[in-house]
């Protein structure tokens, strides 16, 4: 099921939210204007790479101009192809908003980027010998739907259901889309640990730890961060029709 649109209302102009999805689109622009030597480059200095970022840990330098810690960070901000960064924008479009307006920007800048850091921290743990770049904004992401599912766990997520040639559309609780969601990247991880390592994350597949961790992460952060705070913003206004 893919998801439209949450039946959650803001008060607030999400400014990080768009900033973050516009850098994403920007840089993927950007790389598709690299032929695939250049891309692979791209992505190999600017992604995590699960080895440097182990060799880096136990000190031993692997000679790439970008720190490999930092990449941390910067490999939140790549995509591998339209329906990776497609989906993951959409997913940041439909839940962003109402946790930035919980934690307010900066605090949500810096919910956003940690739950980034922990979901690849995750994944690498898994895959620290991997060779493969790991990238995309999925991890910090499913720490937002992580702090979602924990604050409007009632709120409607109007979703699009292919049955066939057919398609209609379901209001399902965030409780129960969100957290089949992440059963699901929990599993897909767990089965991944038994799996040959020409498949999943060695061959460039879905970093489903990432997934999980990051939401993880982000149900733990964003109580620690003032999800829960009392709600000092001003009631929204109104549009229903009034009867007299």
């Amino acid at each position: 099921m893919v998801p439209l649109r949450d039946e959650n209302p803001i008060r607030i102009t999400p400014y990080v939210t768009y900033a973050l999805i516009a850098a994403n689109l920007l840089i993927f622009i950007y790389e598709l204007t690299l032929a695939g030597p250049q891309l692979d480059g791209f992505f190999h200095l600017f992604a995590v790479v699960p080895k440097e970022l182990t060799y880096s840990f136990n000190g031993i330098s692997v000679n790439q101009p970008v720190p490999e810690p930092l990449t941390l960070i910067t490999s939140q901000f790549l995509h591998a192809g339209f329906t990776h960064v497609g989906f993951n924008m959409l997913f940041l479009w439909i839940f962003g908003n109402n946790i930035e307006e919980e934690l307010g920007s900066v605090k949500f800048l810096i919910f956003y980027l940690a739950c980034g850091v922990l979901a690849a921290l995750t994944q690498w743990f898994f895959s620290a010998n991997s060779v493969i770049p790991s990238l995309g904004a999925s991890g910090a992401i499913a720490g937002v739907m992580g702090a979602y599912i924990l604050k409007f766990p009632k709120a409607r997520v109007v979703t699009l259901l292919p049955l066939g040639f057919f398609f209609t559309t379901l209001r399902v609780p965030a409780l129960f889309y969100l957290g089949f969601w992440f059963l699901q990247q929990a599993f897909n991880g767990v089965a991944m640990l038994e799996a040959p390592a020409n498949v999943g994350m060695e061959s460039g597949g879905v970093a489903y730890w990432a997934h999980a961790g990051g939401f993880i992460f982000g149900a733990i952060l964003g109580p620690l961060l003032g999800l829960f705070a009392p709600d000092t913003k001003p009631p929204a206004y109104n549009t229903e029709p009034e009867s007299y």
